[in-house]
C-alpha cells in the first residue's frame, strides 16, 4: 500500500500553489481613517499610493521597492505632526488577514523635497528609517505573526521633526523563502503626509530605494531564517536620530495593544528587534524584556511545536488544511 506521505506529496506536486500575498487597507492617522484603494482597482480619494497588484516586489534591486509594484502619487496629502501616531492595517485582499508569519516590520520616512507630496517622485526620495521591529522575545516567533493575525501596527513619528510635506513608507518584508537567495519578498507602501508644528530636526543618514539593500544582505537572504534563536540582522540603514522610540500591535476587536517599547534600538539593548547598531548601518534582533500575553507562533501539530520545528504559513487555506490534516495521518 502506497505511504501516506507519498500519496500526499503526489498530491502536493499536482495541486497548483495560490500565492497568498498582500497590501496595506487603511491607515489612521491621530484617530482619523484614510481607506487605501485595492491594487488595480478605482482610484478613490486617498493619502496612500495606490499599487497595481498585491504581489511581492521581487528582488532588492527592482526599481518599485520605494513604494510597491506599479505605485501611483496618490491625491490627498494627510495633516500630521511631530509625535502623532500612525497605524498601519495590512491585508490579503479587501477582507482578509496578511497571510505571512516571517520576517521584520520596517517603517522608513523621505521628505517630497520642494513640491507636494502628491507631486513628488518617489524614485528621488531620500529615506531615513525611523523604526524597526523584528523577533519576539522567544528568539522564534516574529512580530508579523502578530499582523497574520489580524493585529494593526502603531508608532510614532519622530517629536522633532521638521514642517513639510513627507512620505512614510512602512514596509513588509516576508521572509518565509528566503533560504533561497532572491527568495525574500518585499511589501511597500508609502503614506503622502503633511507635518505641522515648528519642529527643526533633520535626519543624520538617508538612503535611496533601490540602493540600500542587496539581495546578498544578512536580513535578506537568510539560509538560517527557522532555526529558533538565530539572530536577525535587519537590512538598510541604522534608525535615524530623528527616531521616536516605541510601537505598538493592536488587537483586531482593540481589546489588546501592547507596546513594543524601544523598537527602534535602544542603548541599553533591552530592545525587543534591535540592539546596537553595527558599523553597516544595520542591527541585530536581540532578545526583549518585554512579554506578548496574546499572540504566539502557529504550527501545524504538536509534534512540530516539540521539535522545534516551525513550518510556514504562506501557501494558501486549502494547502493549509491539506498540511494539517496530513500531521493528523502520519501514522498510517
Amino acid at each position: 500500500m502506497k505511504s501516506f506521505s507519498t500519496l500526499f506529496l503526489s498530491l502536493l506536486a499536482a495541486t497548483p500553489l495560490v500565492s497568498a500575498h498582500g497590501f496595506i487597507k487603511t491607515v489612521i492617522i491621530d484617530g482619523k481613517t484614510y481607506q487605501g484603494n485595492l491594487p488595480g482597482g478605482a482610484t478613490n480619494p486617498s493619502p496612500i499610493r495606490q499599487i497595481s497588484t498585491i504581489d511581492p516586489v521581487k528582488g532588492a534591486t527592482n526599481a518599485f521597492v520605494f513604494c510597491g509594484q506599479n505605485a501611483t502619487v496618490a491625491s490627498m496629502v494627510a495633516p500630521a505632526n511631530p509625535g502623532s501616531t500612525v497605524t498601519f492595517d495590512w491585508a490579503d485582499s479587501e477582507t482578509g488577514n496578511w497571510p505571512h508569519n516571517t520576517g521584520p516590520l520596517m517603517t522608513y520616512m523621505a521628505k517630497c523635497g520642494t513640491t507636494t507630496c502628491d507631486q513628488f517622485d518617489a524614485t528621488n526620495a531620500d529615506f531615513f528609517k525611523i523604526d524597526q521591529v523584528g523577533k519576539k522575545s522567544d528568539g522564534s516567533t516574529w512580530w508579523q505573526q502578530d499582523i497574520m493575525n489580524g493585529d494593526t501596527f502603531t508608532l510614532t513619528l519622530p517629536q522633532n521633526i521638521a514642517p513639510g510635506d513627507y512620505l512614510i513608507r512602512h514596509e513588509i518584508i516576508a521572509l518565509h523563502l528566503a533560504n533561497s537567495m532572491g527568495g525574500a519578498e518585499f511589501y511597500p507602501s508609502c503614506t503622502q503626509v503633511r507635518i505641522g508644528g515648528s519642529g527643526t530636526g533633520t535626519p543624520g543618514q538617508t538612503v535611496q530605494l533601490p540602493g540600500a539593500y542587496s539581495d546578498t544582505d544578512p536580513g535578506i537572504y537568510d539560509p538560517n531564517v527557522f532555526n529558533p534563536g538565530s539572530p536577525y540582522t535587519f537590512p538598510g540603514p541604522a534608525i535615524s536620530n530623528l527616531a521616536s522610540l516605541g510601537a505598538a500591535i493592536t488587537s483586531p476587536d482593540n481589546s489588546t495593544t501592547v507596546t513594543i517599547s524601544g523598537s527602534q534600538g535602544s542603548p541599553t539593548g533591552t530592545t525587543n528587534s534591535t540592539s546596537t547598531p553595527t558599523g553597516t548601518g544595520t542591527a541585530t534582533s536581540a532578545a526583549s524584556s518585554h512579554h506578548h500575553t496574546k499572540c504566539s507562533l502557529k504550527t501545524s501539530s504538536p509534534a512540530a511545536t516539540s521539535t522545534g520545528a516551525l513550518r510556514p504559513r504562506h501557501v494558501s487555506r486549502v494547502m493549509r488544511r491539506m498540511l494539517v490534516d496530513f500531521d493528523r495521518r502520519r501514522s498510517w
